[in-house]
């Protein structure tokens, strides 16, 4: 899971880093679905508009997505173009966020997947943290590759034919990878070179070579992030139970014997 640690200090640097790179007349997708990451896609999108790109925020539906800070709602962000309306001919990049629900739905989605392939195909660039992996994996895109994940999907990255580095960014040819939130000072400056291609695309020096060890412990972030959780209000508690009353209202009494 995702954790929004250590990004309190990124804001600072934002500046200096978006007038080095210069997106002036660039439009960059954003794949997102209900279950974001909310630092994953608020932060870099704002990188990007800042350095002057256009940004859409794409997604499976009309209207406002749902971010999530780990696994607790968070502010909702505006869909500007539905994935059945959007042409991926039309952008210069893709930036697919993570957080653990987001690229599950849009993994599940044959038109994301679509979207997806046709910047691999076309070798725009493909930025992606965190969980957003899985829906290159499912888009059949890994095989051969060489890139960093959140470390819990290690293994599915493997599995689907890559090599996996426990690094904050690892970039390799057009895609451009990281960890998560905690590596989000790497991260921006990275995907800002990778949309304006200031900086030439290595190809990675240990490719085809053995991946990183699993980790044998969760990140000590969302692990504390989960046990600082504050409890239901008993408020919310009693909302459920009426919901769930009413819900049994309408079915009505179970027949009799």
């Amino acid at each position: 899971m995702c954790h929004v640690g250590r990004v309190g200090s990124v804001r600072a640097k934002e500046d200096d880093m978006t007038a080095k790179r210069s997106l002036e007349g660039r439009r960059i997708a954003a794949l997102a679905a209900d279950g974001f990451e909310k630092a994953e896609l608020v932060i870099p999108l704002r990188a990007l508009e800042r350095a002057g790109a256009e940004v859409h925020v794409v997604s499976l539906h009309r209207g406002r997505i749902r971010g999530l800070n780990l696994h607790l709602p968070a502010g909702r962000v505006r869909v500007d173009k539905t994935i059945t309306h959007a042409d991926p001919a039309e952008y210069d990049g893709l930036l697919l966020p993570g957080g653990f629900i987001s690229p599950d739905l849009l993994r599940q989605s044959a038109d994301a997947r679509a979207f997806v392939r046709a910047f691999a195909v076309s070798g725009r660039p493909v930025v992606t943290l965190c969980h957003g992996p899985w829906v290159l994996a499912s888009a059949g895109l890994l095989e051969g590759r060489t890139l960093t994940s959140w470390p819990g999907i290690r293994d599915d990255v493997v599995h689907a034919g890559a090599t996996w580095r426990d690094q904050e960014v690892v970039r390799d040819g057009n895609l451009t990878t990281s960890r998560g939130p905690q590596d989000m000072a790497a991260f921006l400056p990275a995907m800002l070179d990778a949309f304006a291609e200031t900086s030439p695309r290595p190809e990675p020096a240990s490719r085809g070579g053995r991946s990183d060890p699993q980790r044998d412990s969760p990140p000590r972030t969302a692990v504390t992030a989960l046990r600082r959780t504050p409890k239901p209000s008993a408020v919310a508690v009693v909302v459920i139970g009426l919901l769930a009353a009413a819900r049994h209202g309408r079915r009505g009494p179970a027949p009799r014997g």
